[in-house]
């Protein structure tokens, strides 16, 4: 399973650091092990079903608990019933490096 994640936190940050309550939801993403990517707008994260759905929950939180006052994450999932495509194969031949 493929899903992407953006988190439009109100604010995004705080004076000091424009990006906390965002930056703790990509915290979340990197240290729960999965293959993940961050784009300009949004993070893409591949992994089991059973390990996608509880992270997205946990993104999301992790910005209400970094201090951001209001939170709309926006969910895309991609699921196959069978071996779905994978981040690079849907991607990869678009990159300058072809991974």
């Amino acid at each position: 399973m493929i899903v992407e994640l953006q988190c439009l936190a109100s604010p995004a940050g705080t004076p000091d650091d424009p990006y906390r309550h965002i930056d703790a939801a990509i915290a979340v993403v990197r240290e729960s092990g999965l293959k993940y990517e961050v784009g300009a707008l949004g993070t893409t994260v591949e992994g089991e079903p059973d390990r996608l759905w509880p992270l997205m929950r946990r993104v999301h939180e992790a910005c209400l608990a970094a201090g951001a006052e209001s939170l709309v994450t926006v969910v895309k999932v991609e699921q196959t019933a069978g071996a779905g495509p994978t981040m690079a194969s849907l991607t990869g031949k678009h990159r300058a490096d072809g991974a």
